[in-house]
C-alpha cells in the first residue's frame, strides 16, 4: 500500500512540522510494516519546470519513432529561448503542457541529465514520465498536464506533479485489510498521535428504494451478503480524469485508465471498498449474482480466457458472466471510450471465495487483496454516493434516482471479554477503564457486566469467580476481532508494545538429553562418519510410489495418510517409508553429475491408524476437552522414527594406490549393523537373516532382527524398481525401525586382563544354505566362557568341497581373566565349539 500524507491529511490533523521519522515510528508502533517513507522532494534535484510544446518534427529513418520536439520552458533555462530535446514518446501532442527536467538535474537512481547529440539533433533536457520521476510504473508515455493546468511555461513542476509530497509505503498484514485504505491508516494514526480523525464513511449517504437502480437477483447470499448499484446517465466519455486524482492513483501504483475506472479505483483506495463500472448500454437484461457452473467461459479484462470452477462467483446477464466477481470484471461489459451510461457496483463479498478464487485464476488484483482480508460491509452506499458524486463533477450526467441495495448482512458477534484478561495475558497492569477506553477507541461497542462461574478453570475468555466481563462488540470494519485474544492484542497494541516489560522465562531443571535422544545423535554420529552424508527430505510423497517400489497390496506401507491442503497435488501423501524420496535425493544428485553417492536420513514415517477419522473441530475461545483431545489424538496417525542409507557407485575410489570398490548389499547390512551398534544394541542380541521383502532383491535381501523381532531390512534393490526409478544397476539400501529398538542395557565395565590370548582358525565345511550368522552363533554357545571374539574371515568353494558346500574359516581368541591358558584348555574349547557347529548342521574340520 502506497499512499501520500497529504491524501492522509484530509482525514487525520497531522502535525505541520511532522518529522518522517516520528511518522514511521508510529506506524511500527501501531504494529503496521513500514516498508519506506519517501521525501518526494528529494527524490529529483535540478530544474523540473512545465514545458509546453511549441512543435514537433516526426524523425525517421530509425528502428522506432522519435520526435524531435521544441518546448517553452519560459526563462527556467537562462536564455527563454525553446529547449530542443528528443523524446521517443507518442502520447502528447503540439500545445500540451509536460514536465520537463532541464541539463543538469539528476533523476531518481542516481540518473543525470546533460545536454547531447543523438539522433542526428541537440537534445538539451528530458520530457519525463511517471517512472523516470519515480511516481510509478508507468513508462508507456510522458506525464500530460491537464490542459485547464493553471501552470505556465517555466513554473517549478513539482507541485504539479506531487513531487512535493511525502509518500508512505506500507506492508499490510493479512489480519488488517482496513489498512489498506487512507481511511483505515489516518484512523490507525489518529489512535497513535493522539490527533482528531474525519471518518469519510460517516458521510451521508441514500438508501436503497424500493425501484431498484437496475434489476438484480442475488442467488447467493453467502458468497455475497450485500449488492448495491446505482446509475448515471448521459456522462460526457471523453471527459478527462482530474490531474491531482491520476496523481494519487499513480502514487498508489495504479494506471489511469479512464473517469469511471479511475474513480472506482480511487474510492477502493480512499475508503476501502472495492468498486467496479459496468457500461449499461452493453448489459443484457437483468443481472444474475451467483456461483459459476464448472466450465463456463469468460474473458476477463485482461484479455484472457478463463475457465470457471464451480466456487467462483460471477455476475451475469442474459448472456452469460459478465465479471469474475471481486476479483475482475469482463472484457463484453467495461466501460469504453464511448461510455455515456455507467452503472456503479459496491458489493460484500465472502473473503474465503475470493481468496480461493484469486489463487485459482492467478488473478492477485487490487480489489482480491481487499476482499480476502476483510471488507466493511457498511461502506457499498457511502462509496456508490462517493462515485456518483465524482463522476458527476467532472464528466456530468444525471444520478438515478433509484439505489438498489440488497442486504444479507449478519450484524458482528459480542465478545465475552473478562476485564482483567489483558493484565493477566501480558502482564501489564491496565485498568478496567484503560481497557474499556482503548476497546472504544478501536470502534467497539462495550458493555460491561458481571461474569459467571467457569465450568473449566482453564477455560480462555470466561472469567472464573466474581470478576466484572465486558461484552464487546467489534465494528463493521474489523472482522478480524472474533476471539478474546484478538481484544487483548488490540489492547496492548494501542497502549504501547513498549509497556510490555522483557521478562524471560525461568529455566526449568533439566535431565539433559533424553536417551531416544542420545541414541539418534549416536546413529547419525556413527553414519557420517563411516562416510556417509546426511539429507533432510520432505515428508510428502506420490501415490504412484507404492507401484513404483513393487509393494505388495496387502503392504502395511500402502495406506497413506492424505493432506488436506498440499503443497503440490503431485505428492499428496505423508511418507510411510523413508526410501521414496531418499532415492528421489539419491536420482536428483546423479542428474547434476554424481556418480558415488552415500546418503543418509533419520525421520518420521506416517501409518494411518485404522478407523481413524476427522479430528474434533476446536476454537480457541476454551481449553479443550479431555474426550476432545482423546479424539484429536486418535485421529493423529503413527509416527515411527526410521534412519535409511541408499548406496550406488564407488565406496572406495580407485587411484594410484589401487583399485576401487563399488558399494554392494553387503555395505547396507554393514550399516545396519553400524545402526545398531551405535544404538548400543549388543552383537549376541543381533541376527542377521535371509529374507524377501520389497524393494529388496530377494536374493540379495536381509532382514535385521534384535531379540528375535524384525527391525529392518537391508540389501540390494529390486532390479525392476532400480529401472523404474532410473537408478544406476547394484543400488543398496537400509532402513531400520529406530523406535522398534529395545532401549540399550546397562553397559558393565570392561574388565581388562593382563593375560595373552590364544589364537585359533577353525574351517568348517558344511552346506552352502546354512547361514553364516547361525554357525557363528553355535560356535559362541559350544566355546563357554573362554571364547573372547570370533569373526568370520573367509568364505570358500570349490569342487573338491562338493556341490552345495562351502567353506567357512572363523577366527577364535580365548583368554581367562586370572591367568594364562594352556593349549590342552584352549584346544578343548575350541573342540567343543566345533562339536556344537558338527551336531547342529553337520559341520567338519576342513582338512580333517
Amino acid at each position: 500500500m502506497r499512499v501520500s500524507v497529504s491524501w492522509l491529511r484530509e482525514y487525520v490533523d497531522l502535525p505541520a512540522d511532522l518529522p518522517t521519522g516520528d511518522l514511521e515510528q508510529a506506524l511500527v508502533d501501531l504494529g503496521i510494516e513500514v516498508d519506506s517513507i519517501v521525501d518526494l522532494r528529494t527524490t529529483v534535484t535540478g530544474a523540473l519546470v512545465v514545458g509546453e510544446v511549441l512543435d514537433i518534427e516526426e524523425l525517421t529513418g530509425f528502428k522506432k519513432p522519435i520526435r524531435f520536439c521544441r518546448v517553452d520552458v519560459g526563462t527556467a533555462n537562462g536564455t527563454g529561448e525553446p529547449q530542443e530535446i528528443v523524446c521517443g514518446a507518442r502520447n502528447f501532442a503540439q500545445g500540451d503542457k509536460v514536465v520537463v527536467i532541464l541539463p543538469g538535474g539528476v533523476l531518481p537512481g542516481n540518473f543525470a541529465i546533460g545536454a547531447r547529440k543523438t539522433y542526428g539533433r541537440n537534445s538539451a533536457g528530458m520530457i519525463c514520465s511517471a517512472k523516470e520521476l519515480g511516481l510509478g510504473d508507468d513508462h508507456s508515455g510522458i506525464i500530460v498536464l491537464p490542459a485547464d493546468s493553471p501552470t505556465k511555461p517555466g513554473d517549478d513542476a513539482r507541485p504539479v506533479v506531487g513531487l512535493d509530497d511525502v509518500v508512505v509505503e506500507l506492508e499490510i498484514t493479512p489480519d488488517r485489510g482496513y489498512a489498506l485504505s487512507v481511511r483505515g491508516l489516518a484512523r490507525e494514526l489518529a489512535h497513535a498521535l493522539g490527533v482528531p480523525f474525519r471518518d469519510p464513511a460517516l458521510a451521508p449517504a441514500p438508501g436503497g428504494t424500493a425501484e431498484p437502480a437496475y434489476p438484480v437477483e442475488v442467488r447467493d447470499p453467502v458468497g455475497c451478503d450485500r449488492f448495491a448499484a446505482r446509475m448515471v446517465r448521459g456522462v460526457d466519455p471523453t471527459a478527462a480524469t482530474p490531474g491531482w486524482m491520476q496523481q494519487r492513483l499513480t502514487v498508489a501504483g495504479i494506471r489511469s485508465i479512464s473517469l469511471p475506472v479511475d474513480i472506482t479505483n480511487y474510492v477502493m483506495l480512499e475508503l476501502g471498498q472495492p468498486m467496479h463500472a459496468f457500461d449499461a448500454e452493453r448489459i443484457s437484461g437483468p443481472l444474475v449474482v451467483r456461483r459459476a457452473e464448472a466450465g463456463e467461459k469468460l474473458t476477463t479484462l485482461d484479455g484472457v480466457a478463463r475457465t470457471l470452477a464451480a466456487e467462483d462467483m460471477v455476475i451475469c446477464d442474459d448472456a452469460g458472466p459478465i465479471s469474475l466477481a471481486a476479483v475482475m470484471g469482463g472484457e463484453t461489459s467495461e466501460v469504453v471510450a464511448g461510455t455515456t451510461d455507467v452503472l456503479f457496483e459496491a458489493a460484500h463479498w465472502d473473503p474465503v471465495m475470493v481468496g480461493r478464487t484469486a489463487r485459482r485464476h492467478k488473478l492477485f488484483s487490487e480489489a482480491a487483496k481487499r476482499w480476502e482480508r476483510g471488507v466493511d460491509p457498511a461502506l457499498p452506499l457511502v462509496a456508490l454516493e462517493r462515485a456518483v458524486q465524482l463522476l458527476t463533477a467532472h464528466a456530468g450526467g444525471t444520478v438515478g434516482a433509484a439505489i438498489l441495495d440488497i442486504d444479507h448482512v449478519r450484524p458482528m458477534s459480542p465478545v465475552t471479554l473478562p476485564v482483567d484478561l489483558p493484565a493477566r495475558r501480558v502482564g501489564v497492569a491496565y485498568s478496567p477503564q484503560r481497557v474499556v477506553a482503548l476497546l472504544e477507541q478501536v470502534g467497539c461497542t462495550v458493555v460491561q457486566g458481571t461474569d459467571r462461574l467457569a465450568e473449566d478453570p482453564g477455560e480462555v475468555g470466561v472469567a472464573v469467580g466474581g470478576g466484572d466481563v465486558l461484552s464487546v462488540t467489534p465494528p463493521s470494519w474489523r472482522p478480524d476481532l472474533t476471539d478474546p485474544a484478538d481484544l487483548v492484542e488490540e489492547v496492548v497494541r494501542l497502549d504501547g508494545y513498549d509497556r510490555v516489560p522483557s521478562v524471560l522465562p525461568t529455566t526449568p531443571p533439566g535431565r539433559g538429553l533424553t536417551w531416544q535422544q542420545r541414541r539418534r545423535r549416536a546413529v547419525a554420529r556413527s553414519l557420517a562418519e563411516r562416510g556417509l552424508v546426511e539429507v533432510v527430505a520432505h515428508p510428502f510423497t506420490s501415490p504412484e510410489l507404492a507401484d513404483q517400489l513393487g509393494l505388495p497390496a496387502d503392504d502395511p506401507r500402502r495406506p497413506a495418510v492424505r493432506l488436506a491442503n498440499p503443497l503440490s497435488e503431485e505428492e499428496p501423501l505423508l511418507r510411510t517409508t523413508l526410501l521414496g524420496s531418499l532415492l528421489g535425493i539419491l536420482r536428483r544428485n546423479l542428474g547434476r553429475g554424481h556418480r558415488d553417492l552415500a546418503l543418509y536420513e533419520i525421520g518420521t514415517v506416517f501409518h494411518p491408524r485404522p478407523g481413524a477419522g476427522r479430528p474434533p473441530a476446536m476454537g480457541v475461545d476454551r481449553r479443550p476437552t479431555d474426550a476432545e483431545f482423546a479424539a484429536a489424538d486418535a485421529a493423529v496417525p503413527h509416527q515411527p522414527r526410521h534412519v535409511a542409507v541408499v548406496l550406488t557407485g564407488d565406496l572406495d575410489p580407485a587411484g594410484w594406490w589401487g583399485a576401487g570398490r563399488a558399494a554392494g548389499w553387503a555395505d547396507a547390512i554393514e550399516a545396519g549393523r553400524a545402526v545398531l551398534a551405535a544404538a548400543d544394541i549388543p552383537a549376541d542380541r543381533v541376527e542377521v537373516r535371509a529374507a524377501e521383502h520389497a524393494p529388496w532383491h530377494p536374493g540379495r535381501c536381509a532382514a535385521l532382527l534384535v531379540d528375535g523381532d524384525v527391525v529392518g531390512y537391508a540389501g540390494e534393490l529390486h532390479p525392476a524398481v532400480v529401472a523404474t526409478l532410473e537408478l544406476p544397476k547394484r543400488t543398496s539400501a537400509m532402513e531400520l525401525d529406530l523406535d522398534a529398538l529395545p532401549p540399550a542395557p546397562v553397559a558393565p565395565a570392561p574388565t581388562v586382563s593382563t593375560f595373552p590370548p590364544a589364537l585359533i582358525d577353525v574351517a568348517l565345511v558344511l552346506d552352502a544354505s546354512v547361514p553364516a550368522a547361525e554357525v557363528r552363533r553355535a560356535l559362541v554357545e559350544g566355546a563357554g566362557e573362554l571364547l573372547e571374539s570370533v569373526r568370520l574371515f573367509d568364505v570358500y568353494a570349490s569342487e573338491q568341497l562338493g556341490a552345495g558346500r562351502r567353506s567357512l574359516a572363523y577366527k577364535l581368541a580365548f583368554r581367562a581373566p586370572d591367568r594364562t591358558l594352556t593349549v590342552e584348555e584352549a584346544v578343548a574349547a575350541r573342540d567343543a565349539a566345533v562339536a556344537v557347529a558338527a551336531e547342529r548342521f553337520g559341520a567338519t574340520l576342513r582338512g580333517a
